[in-house]
């Protein structure tokens, strides 16, 4: 199973979170986090962040990166999402 958890702050607190789960062993890697970042643009309303290269690295490094302003096209009214690996597919 592979989940990915996704968390919005603002003012030093999380104000939402969810957790996207996606057990289909026929997409890669990068396309699970691809599709789960799609899920969960929808359900907060949000537009696709875009990947800066700093963004790529730091979730190259950490399984985890942060979307700030300068990742949204559009304005946010909230500090940063969050997105974060917590569990890997078992590769068998």
């Amino acid at each position: 199973m592979f989940r990915l958890w996704a968390k919005i702050w603002k003012s030093g607190r999380m104000t939402r979170d969810m957790v996207v789960c996606n057990d289909n062993r026929e997409l890669n890697r990068t396309r699970k986090i691809f599709a789960a970042l799609e899920k969960i643009c929808k359900e907060f309303d949000l537009s696709r962040p875009i990947w800066l290269d700093n963004s790529i690295a730091e979730f190259q490094r950490h399984d985890k990166v942060r979307f700030s302003k300068d990742n949204f096209i559009d304005e946010i009214d909230f500090d940063y999402l969050e997105i974060q690996v917590i569990e890997e597919d078992d590769h068998e």
